[in-house]
């Protein structure tokens, strides 16, 4: 299912909308103004995983011996590459 909605944007904003179009960037206005809402939907999705991240970390924050174990399993990860 999709939803229908209307915008109105400035002058100059649409021009420059066109002109994605126009030099086939993007097939459709439609497809350029989706494909920034989908970046910026995306842009605030990663920044609320980073907070969660950084909140964890004040909640919990790691020690003297997780970082030593995190070093560690990192070394091995990479000592197992067959590179």
């Amino acid at each position: 299912m999709s939803q229908q909605i209307a915008i109105r944007i400035p002058d100059a904003l649409a021009d420059q909308l066109e002109e994605l179009v126009s030099s086939g960037r993007f097939e459709t206005k439609a497809d350029a103004v989706r494909t920034a809402l989908e970046s910026m939907i995306d842009t605030a999705r990663r920044a609320d995983i980073g907070r969660q991240i950084v909140e964890g970390y004040r909640r919990l924050p790691q020690d003297d011996v997780d970082v030593a174990a995190a070093s560690q399993a990192a070394t091995r990860s990479i000592e197992e590459e067959s590179w």
